[in-house]
């Protein structure tokens, strides 16, 4: 194995329901209409990917604006502490010891930064990749194609660490096994965690040894 890239919403941030929270409130603020699976639909997809589908339900706004809305909300709540998945620190760190780390994330850059930050992991991955930074979000396999190749490496040597069913998707189009640790309250779908290569009930499961063939 030549690396283990990282997902970060939902694997390292628990930060899921802070984007739905956020995001929810802004569509019903803006005039739109949240639908029974847009939270799933958003999952993995980037900035512009979502910030478009929000105009697609009713918000009344350029996507260009929207994106800057949502995304300085998220920052706001950031600063008062970025929440971090029981676990991360120590597994990221764990890892980090041995092996090449990436990371390949649906967050804005500014976001990344902030949690780079916040958790102390800038020293922990050597390539740091936002979808807003490649033509497709998830589950298009281009984040982690990126993650690979800015590391040097071959994908199908690689191991992707997932959540969400766009994610899992995502880093098996890019031909890389996938661990996945689902979110219990936003678990994959099944076809989706089917394509684990192994599934982990949390970080703590998540060691070298866990990563090994």
């Amino acid at each position: 194995m030549e690396a283990c890239v990282f997902d970060l919403d939902g694997v390292l941030v628990d930060s899921e329901p802070v984007w739905e929270e956020v995001r929810r409130a802004y569509v019903a603020e803006h005039g739109g209409t949240w639908q029974e699976d847009t939270q799933s639909r958003l999952m993995g997809m980037s900035t512009q990917e979502w910030a478009a589908y929000l105009h697609e339900l009713g918000v009344a706004l350029p996507p260009d604006e929207i994106a800057r809305g949502v995304v300085d909300q998220m920052a706001e709540r950031y600063r008062h502490g970025v929440p971090l998945m029981k676990g991360a620190p120590e597994a990221v760190r764990r890892l980090a010891a041995d092996l090449t780390l990436g990371l390949a994330s649906s967050s804005p850059r500014a976001l990344i930064e902030v949690v780079l930050d916040a958790a102390d992991f800038r020293d922990c991955f050597a390539v740091t990749v936002s979808t807003e930074e490649v033509p497709r979000g998830k589950p298009a396999p281009d984040g982690y194609l990126e993650a690979t190749a800015k590391l040097g490496v071959d994908p199908r040597e690689s191991v992707a660490v997932e959540d969400s069913s766009n994610g899992l998707r995502s880093a098996h189009a890019a031909g890389m096994r996938v661990i996945a640790v689902p979110h219990p309250r936003y678990p994959p779908a099944p076809d989706a965690l089917a394509l684990a290569w192994k599934v982990v009930p949390d970080l703590d499961s998540l060691t070298v040894a866990a990563l090994e063939r």
